[in-house]
């Protein structure tokens, strides 16, 4: 069994899940607590991880650094790897992180001009809890090796073959599709709203399309739970947009729904939490 020691920063939901893979398989798997709440220091705790301290120090004991931040940190955190460790890293930074192909392309400026190698990284699904529930999609020539240290774990990762930064185009893609709508179904309900027909559409929906009423409050629950992060996201999606040449016009919309969704801890997918997001979209 492999003992590659891997640094994880940092351990959030999503992070300390990933983390709690790659422990259980056997690796031992570092984090660093330097200004981080009690909170993250929980779940790193929880799932097997070992604190380092600090970001240098971690760097300079890690052969493997995967970084899972919310998308405007991905930047910060990669510099902090290659700022931090003298005489540098040298091994392989993952960004597993929800950004754009061309921020993944600086992000490996970054790393590589410190002598790290690069890998892009894409998740999709939840936090990896039971085995086929998430996918891990990586590109890069160092790709496989970050696939094998998966093996036999929860978080089911897979090797794209179509350029470096391929991992972050599909999850751009992907959360396009799935994050994105939900700021539409929102904005649409706030827009029956604002002219008086909410209950109408309700109606209409029910007839004709009824699993929308229930989409549009799990997205309500989305938007007060997660809003915060996806609103960064949403823009690494409209830039991916812009890049290919696409209008990226609509997820920087869905971007300012979720701006302006109050965030909250925890939300229940119900008709008070819908009704909490229209009155902090409406005027």
């Amino acid at each position: 069994m492999s003992q590659e020691q891997i640094g994880l920063l940092h351990p959030g939901e999503m992070g300390a899940a990933v983390g709690g893979c790659l422990a259980a398989a056997g690796h031992p798997v570092l984090w660093a607590s330097a200004g981080r709440g009690p909170g993250t220091a929980a779940r790193a705790e929880a799932a097997g991880l070992r604190d380092a301290g600090t970001v240098g120090k971690l760097a300079r004991q890690a052969g493997v650094i995967v970084s899972i931040c919310p998308p405007h940190a991905a930047l910060d955190v990669a510099r902090s790897v290659a700022g931090t460790a003298a005489p540098g890293f040298g091994g392989v930074f993952v960004d597993a992180n929800a950004i754009s192909p061309g921020t993944a392309e600086e992000v490996a400026r970054i790393v590589e001009a410190g002598g790290a190698h690069y890998v892009d990284g894409g998740i999709i699904g939840p936090p990896p809890a039971a085995l086929d529930s998430t996918r891990l999609y990586l590109s890069g020539a160092r790709a496989a090796q970050i696939r094998d240290l998966f093996a036999g774990t929860a978080l089911d990762a897979r090797v794209l073959d179509a350029g470096l930064t391929a991992a972050s185009a599909l999850k751009m893609a992907y959360a396009g599709w799935t994050k994105g709508t939900a700021a539409l179904i929102l904005a649409v309900r706030g827009l029956a709203h604002g002219a008086g027909v909410e209950e109408a559409l309700l109606a209409e929906w029910q007839e004709s399309q009824p699993e929308l009423a229930g989409r549009s409050r799990s997205a309500a629950r989305s938007a007060a739970t997660k809003g915060w992060r996806w609103a960064s996201e949403m823009e690494e999606i409209a830039a991916s947009m812009a890049a290919a040449g696409l209008p990226g016009g609509f997820h920087q919309a869905a971007a300012e729904i979720f701006r302006r969704s109050p965030h909250t801890g925890s939300a229940p997918a119900d008709e008070a939490t819908v009704t909490a997001i229209l009155g902090a979209l409406l005027p």
